[in-house]
């Protein structure tokens, strides 16, 4: 029998920005969203507890929570941290498919470290 591990980063764009960046942390923050004609790519939990939620409007998520702050982003940074979260996953494993940069399966029947 196989053992798979479903590993998804919720709101991993969101929280990538808030451990860079200290003064967003504790408050609503939406990646992406551009206001009136853009979408939200991800929205902290902050954010969320208000009902802003990835693929929404920016006008949407303005309108929900009014004090949000957006913020632009940093495809670069999020593959650097994903990287490192994958180089953890095969201290376990070496059998790991990644799906995106915040979502992986990982095949743990033979666990590495026991």
């Amino acid at each position: 029998m196989r053992k798979i591990i479903h590993i998804d980063m919720d709101a991993f764009y969101a929280s990538v920005g808030q451990y860079d960046h200290p003064e967003l942390r504790g408050i609503p923050i939406a990646v992406g969203g551009a206001e009136h004609r853009g979408v939200v790519c991800a929205a902290s939990y902050e954010a969320r507890s208000f009902g802003v939620r990835s693929a929404m409007s920016g006008a949407e998520a303005r309108k929900r929570c009014p004090h949000i702050t957006f913020v632009p982003p940093h495809f670069e940074r999020y593959k650097e941290v994903s990287a490192a979260i994958h180089s953890i996953f095969h201290d376990y494993t070496d059998i790991v498919a990644p799906i995106s940069l915040d979502e992986a399966f990982l095949d743990v029947t033979e666990n590495k470290l026991g």
